[in-house]
């Protein structure tokens, strides 16, 4: 189903640089129609390995340009067909973060706070199974590759099935 740009204004970053939640907010408060809601979820890099840990800290994300934000436009595209959005914001930084800093950062508004609630929460379940970035931790002289765990793509699964 094609989204018209009109009804619902979709926002994608990708970038290294942070955000600013407030701008962003302001942002998509004032290009949304009529939002009698707007919900946001920021996630931040988790300290992966714990206390004790030798080393520094980080997660490096890659991705292919182009290729990324047109998966994250899809993902919006069908948050904002499934439910009545009037807008939507995806920032997702790429490059060496440490724990703590934020890392990704998905606001959705609508005229109802369920259709907000559940339109952010189905964005973050795609995002974490079909978004094409590559996640390597590191501690020290440890590094690993990230994948996607069985919980994410159940969580997705549940949308498969349910109109809303």
């Amino acid at each position: 189903m094609a989204v018209d740009d009109k009804t619902c204004r979709i926002n994608i970053q990708v970038q290294s640089d942070d955000f600013d939640l407030g701008s962003e907010y302001s942002r998509l408060r004032h290009q949304a129609d009529n939002p009698g809601a707007i919900v946001s979820f920021i996630g931040l890099v988790r300290d992966f390995i714990g206390e004790g840990t030798e080393g520094e800290q980080s997660l490096t994300l890659e991705h292919y340009p182009g290729m990324t934000e047109k998966a994250l436009q899809d993902i919006a595209d069908r948050a904002c067909s499934r439910w009545p959005l009037s807008g939507c914001t995806i920032i997702h930084r790429v490059g060496k973060l440490v724990p703590s800093e934020q890392i990704v950062a998905v606001l959705v508004a609508s005229s109802h706070r369920d259709a907000a609630f559940s339109g952010a929460e189905f964005i973050m379940d795609y995002l974490k199974t079909e978004a094409p970035f590559w996640k390597k931790q590191q501690a020290g002289d440890q590094a690993e590759w990230v994948v996607s765990r069985a919980s994410d793509y159940q969580r997705a699964s549940r949308w498969k099935n349910s109109k809303h």
